[in-house]
């Protein structure tokens, strides 16, 4: 099995749409006022928008998109108005993240991992 698709929840589908859009991921799929799909890159993973009611405040689920220079994405999204919790930050597991938060208020991490995220030192060999 290969996860490959995510769907977020979204109070808003059109502010989410801009939203996402900006980030950089292209919008494939569009039935507004209730779904949208977006590629990560082509032929590559995807995720999408359903319209709720609304949306859990508490929710524990963190949505990962790896990106090869974090520090360079995050400047050039600052430039467009997108705000971060957390800079970029280099993580005791080896990663380097940046942490945001949708419109919807879904929490969402910017990383870099590169090859510890399958082969970290501490990997698991079976």
């Amino acid at each position: 099995m290969e996860l490959n698709q995510v769907t977020l929840p979204s109070t808003d589908l059109a502010r989410s749409v801009a939203f996402y859009t900006r980030l950089g991921f292209r919008l494939i799929v569009h039935d507004p006022p209730t779904y949208a799909r977006f590629e990560c890159r082509p032929d590559g993973p995807t995720f999408s928008l359903h319209r709720v009611a609304t949306v859990a405040e508490d929710c524990a689920v963190v949505v990962y998109f790896e990106c090869e220079d974090v520090d360079a994405t995050v400047r050039s999204l600052e430039a467009r108005g997108v705000r971060f919790e957390l800079p970029p930050t280099d993580q005791p597991w080896l990663w380097r993240e940046s942490h945001l938060r949708d419109p919807d208020g879904n929490r969402l991490c910017l990383y870099h991992a590169g090859r510890n995220r399958l082969h970290p030192p501490w990997r698991i060999e079976s």
